[in-house]
């Protein structure tokens, strides 16, 4: 461009771009991986894409999903070409049994092969997550304030028909045992389903967002704009007890439970051993539960519905290696199990797996489950607020999904899939450790005087790591340090 000799562009005329600046095409293709990813998870918290095709097999998330991987190839100002090792993680072997699993299951099975498309959806939105993070490492307030909306948009949905008393369709009393809607009486309490057909899918939908609102928080410096963020997630925590999910509530204090700990529990923590026998004991807990869930199945309807799906579900896994095929679970279970009882899935993510695809499935599943829970321990044992909030996410719904399976739901599962992808694309692709030093976190600000012009205190952002930047597990520096 040309110019005066101070640097300035001459009077009397608009600066032209010169010779190798980029357009303003070329500028906004920085912003397309990130738009899609936006528009997918504000679609799973409201559903506003139509379920039909464009055309063919072509549907609106499709192809948003496209436009998104598309644009990742395309080198833009400030974000390099997106290269394979980009897209690499630690669960891309899983990911390819389960697949393989799934084709095995759809094609040996002769059954339609439309869920496996679904499949191949979540899994091109985990990739284009991982991409996304691992090119833009800056992303990472964006799906904070991204998860913030969603809360709000399903959380406010719930509380207002909770307080206008709206009829849902579902109902319990006060000791949260189910109840005919139209039974009267003061102790018939509405469940809110907020934006999803079922209040079970909204208290999985809050479980696994809730603890996400943590990275709005420290994505933001200002004391009334984190005050605003806070009073958001606490009404998605009301909007989760407006569903009165058991499973549910479990899942949200446990979650809660692993923010406290990171928080508060883990600085302390500083003998190897003792974070050693704290995990063996959450993983110790872990097995109980699955052990005490085999031997419920084995007993009869001692735990009603849910019994006879898990006792259905292993009845059926010996006789088909190869599993039922997707999306058939519930029909079969339907079939096998006593009474004229109307399932739709197994009522356990790891048991639905198990009757769609067979013991590779099973296989598949149970190693994203591990690897993915334990990347994200690792990365909250080193203070990234990331793998905080996705311990804590994953934590509660995998315990939630010990009793039902809301990722049924392909909002749910594109949901899950995208948190794997965060707390994924935070940690390299690789066991190998880091030669790197380890990475600063964010320093507490100091104190200054009421009186002179300060910025607002650092929260919870000194006591975590920020986000990493590039798969070579270098870290992004936190918030400006001041206004």
């Amino acid at each position: 461009m040309a110019s005066t000799s101070d640097g300035r562009a001459p009077a009397g005329g608009r600066a032209s771009a010169g010779a190798g600046q980029p357009s303003a095409a070329a500028k906004s293709m920085l912003f397309v991986p990130l738009g899609a990813v936006a528009v997918l998870l504000l679609d799973a918290a409201t559903d506003f894409f139509p379920d039909d095709p464009i055309t063919g097999v072509l549907t609106p998330t499709r192809l948003v999903l496209l436009i998104g991987l598309a644009a990742m190839a395309v080198p833009a100002p400030g974000r390099p070409r997106a290269r394979l090792r980009d897209f690499r993680t630690r669960l891309d072997l899983p990911i390819g049994l389960l697949l393989g699993a799934s084709v095995l299951a759809t094609y040996g099975g002769g059954h339609p092969t439309a869920p496996l498309r679904g499949l191949l959806t979540v899994v091109a939105c985990y990739y284009l997550v991982v991409g996304l993070r691992r090119t833009q490492p800056e992303s990472w307030r964006a799906v904070g304030l991204l998860a913030l909306a969603g809360v709000a948009a399903a959380g406010t949905s719930a509380l207002a028909q909770f307080t206008n008393d709206t009829p849902t369709g579902f109902c319990r009393t006060g000791l949260l045992t189910d109840i005919a809607c139209d039974a009267g009486g003061d102790d018939v309490l509405v469940r809110a389903t907020g934006t999803f057909a079922n209040p079970n899918l909204l208290a999985a939908f809050l479980v696994l967002l809730l603890p996400f609102t943590l990275l709005a928080a420290v994505a933001v410096d200002e004391r009334t704009a984190r005050t605003a963020i806070v009073v958001l997630g606490v009404i998605g925590y009301g909007a989760l007890l407006t569903t009165f999910s058991r499973a549910g509530y479990v899942a949200g204090a446990a979650g809660l439970l692993v923010l406290g700990a990171a928080y508060w529990l883990a600085p302390r923590l500083v003998d190897r051993t003792r974070r050693r026998l704290v995990a063996g004991v959450g993983v110790g807990g872990l097995l109980a539960a699955s052990a005490a869930i085999w031997l419920a199945s084995r007993a009869g309807n001692s735990l009603g519905i849910r019994g006879q799906a898990w006792r259905a579900a292993l009845d059926l896994a010996p006789d088909n290696p190869l599993g039922v095929g997707l999306g058939r679970s519930g029909a079969v279970i339907t079939a096998t199990a006593p009474g004229d009882r109307v399932f739709v899935h197994a009522h356990n993510l790891w048991l639905n797996w198990l009757v769609e695809t067979g013991p590779s499935g099973l296989l598949a599943i149970a190693a994203v489950t591990v690897v993915a829970w334990t990347s994200a321990a690792r990365a909250a044992r080193a203070k990234s607020v990331v793998g905080t909030v996705g311990l804590a996410a994953l934590t509660g719904f995998f315990l939630m999904s010990m009793l039902d399976h809301p990722a049924n739901l392909d909002r749910i599962d594109v949901l899950f899939w995208c948190v794997v992808a965060v707390v994924m694309a935070e940690a390299p692709a690789g066991w190998r450790r880091s030669t790197e030093p380890p990475a600063a976190t964010v320093p507490a600000r100091p104190k200054h005087r009421r009186h002179a012009p300060t910025p607002e205190p650092a929260g919870v952002s000194a006591h975590f790591t920020l986000p990493s930047n590039l798969p070579d597990g270098r870290r992004l520096q936190g918030p400006p340090s001041g206004p």
